[in-house]
């Protein structure tokens, strides 16, 4: 390990696996945390079974096109706990504000905040707030806990998928990850860019109401993207994943905008998108269920599990040949989410 922290450990990649399973694991592993899952499943008796997550958000800027960090930081919550087949019942609300902050830019966090909550019908039921000297922070970071519940008989991991199961994609790649470099480096383009953060959670659950016992894997491609997810995903399950790159949906000025800044968009954060694994005859099924929802409208079926080397991941390309991707290493863009 490195002797000091470096942005890459923050990457939601390479090095910051390293540094969770060679420091964090060596001194509070348990049975819950050692599955690194987007959110911890409590067992406990009767009816269903209580989800916990927890999540920080530092995204430079704090209001872009399509969000604000308040708002993104209401689904990101909502969605770890979604991705372990739970609803979503409260959450806590973390604010450390940097002395100088604008009041009306506070209001306008706060403000998205609120509206998120309603939207998605889940309330902030505790919080705190801590302010810090100018320059101690970087204007705001919030973090954002949650509890969920789980059905009984939902068992869903990144660690179930199995040889023969479709990868579905919810839909179009990078959005976030784009929305926010362009942002930051006052890029002005043609098209639309927008972040897509958006709450998961009714669309998965109107998924696992319709195809019960069906999914076996769900996983929000955050930091690291598509890419470093899927390493994650075939490691954890010890199967390979085999992807068709003209599958992907991509949206045109994404597209572009990736290819302008030189940035590969199957590494880079999504914030209202998920993958699913489920056997490859319920895919269609699947996707058909996707696509009643406006998050899942563009969802397809993008590639598909394998026997192989545990952990290996292959994009098979528009020309015929074979790419193998890798978790990320490095740190394309920091402050992300």
């Amino acid at each position: 390990m490195n002797t000091r922290i470096t942005l890459d450990h923050g990457s939601g990649g390479l090095a910051s696996q390293n540094l969770i399973s060679e420091l964090f694991l060596r001194h509070l592993d348990n049975p819950l945390l050692h599955d690194l899952e987007d959110c911890a499943v409590l067992p406990r008796e009767g009816q269903g079974r209580l989800a916990l997550s927890t999540d920080s958000f530092v995204v430079d800027p704090i209001i872009f096109p399509g969000g604000t960090i308040g708002d993104l930081a209401v689904h990101g919550t909502i969605n770890d706990l979604a991705m372990r087949g739970a609803m979503p019942l409260a959450l806590s609300l973390g604010l450390i504000i940097e002395e100088g902050l604008e009041m009306d830019v506070l209001e306008t966090v706060i403000r998205a905040v609120g509206a998120a909550c309603r939207a998605a019908g889940v309330e902030v039921v505790t919080g705190d707030t801590k302010v810090v000297p100018a320059g101690k922070a970087d204007r705001i970071y919030i973090n954002t806990s949650g509890i969920g519940l789980v059905a009984d008989g939902v068992d869903i991991s990144g660690g179930n998928a199995r040889p023969g199961d479709a990868v579905i994609l919810s839909g179009t790649l990078a959005d976030h990850g784009i929305t926010i470099m362009t942002c930051r480096a006052g890029l002005r383009m043609e098209g639309d860019l927008r972040s897509d953060t958006a709450p998961l959670h009714r669309m998965i659950q109107r998924v696992l109401d319709a195809h019960p016992g069906v999914v076996r894997v769900l996983r929000d491609p955050t930091r690291g993207g598509l890419a470093t997810t899927l390493c994650e995903i075939a490691r954890a399950s010890r199967v390979a994943i085999v992807l068709e790159e003209e599958a992907i949906p991509l949206r045109p000025q994404v597209r572009a905008a990736c290819e302008l800044i030189g940035l590969d968009p199957l590494y880079l954060a999504n914030e209202g998108k998920c993958l699913l694994m489920a056997p490859a005859r319920e895919a269609e099924d699947l996707v058909k269920t996707l696509r009643c929802s406006k998050a899942g409208r563009d969802a397809t079926v993008i590639g598909r599990v394998e026997e192989g080397p545990p952990g290996r991941v292959t994009l098979r390309t528009g020309v015929g040949g074979s790419r193998l991707l890798e978790a990320l290493t490095g740190e394309p863009l920091p402050r992300i989410c």
